[in-house]
């Protein structure tokens, strides 16, 4: 199937060119690449230019966000299957957009996830925590589970019946979206046990203990704006589960 990857960036310059590279590596026939920038001012748009005869789609204009980003990437893409890779993020090897449509096709699902690696900025080698996700079961959200964002498959349907990203969020409208897709719609999902992504160590809820107490509190909004209502230690048992990731 036809599937479009969503990149989006900002003063990437350092990182672009490996993300734009793993993608273009890509041996899957039928991939249309999505490129969104918030206006750099440093040298990501020469760099992406670099490479734009083989970028379906560049656009480049300030914005209100990653998740304001990523809607307009959403947008524009004509796939059956999309997949996002930010601008410190990779694909591990050329097989991976062909290993992801083999299983969706094969499970005959509307999503699919994998594993993760955080990886050092400077050494991608260097794997500093692994996000094992595990296969999904109904319910498992309740236990403070959630799926490695960077590795969401889903189909474009999916977007277009259940919505995109809530941008009222600022950090957490990655879990509001897969909990509204996969807990409360139900969309059907498939596991790929195998690292898809490896990203660089540094995301935004994490990057300080106030972020984290923002996430936290927008974790239990993304329930309430669906109607849902998380169970007794699910809000706590989510960000404690990532401490088994550095044990992995």
């Amino acid at each position: 199937m036809k599937i479009s990857i969503i990149t989006v960036c900002r003063n990437s310059e350092n990182t672009i060119a490996d993300t734009i590279r793993s993608v273009l590596s890509q041996d899957h026939p039928d991939i249309e690449y999505i490129l969104i920038d918030g206006g750099s001012t440093d040298r990501t748009l020469e760099i992406i230019n670099a490479h734009r005869d083989k970028i379906a789609k560049v656009v480049s204009e300030k914005d209100g966000g990653i998740y304001f980003a990523l809607n307009k990437g959403l947008q524009l893409a004509t796939g059956e299957l999309v997949g996002l890779l930010h601008a410190d993020d990779i694909y591990p090897s050329n097989d991976i957009l062909s290993k992801v449509n083999t299983h969706i096709s094969t499970n005959s699902t509307d999503s699919l996830y994998g594993d993760l690696q955080y990886v050092s900025r400077d050494n991608i080698e260097k794997v500093i925590r692994y996000w094992k996700a595990g296969a999904y079961h109904e319910g498992i959200f309740r236990k403070g589970w959630m799926p490695p964002h960077p590795t969401f498959f889903v189909k474009r349907a999916c977007y277009e019946k259940y919505g995109l990203f809530n941008t009222s969020l600022v950090s957490a409208a990655d879990y509001e979206l897969m909990l509204r897709m996969l807990h409360k719609n139900r969309i059907s999902v498939c596991y790929l046990p195998e690292v898809l992504v490896k990203m660089r160590q540094g995301g935004m809820s994490n990057l300080s203990l106030a972020n984290r107490i923002r996430a936290n509190k927008e974790d239990r909004m993304a329930w309430k704006l669906n109607g849902l209502k998380p169970a007794m230690f699910t809000l706590i048992r989510k960000p404690l589960s990532k401490i088994f990731q550095f044990l992995k």
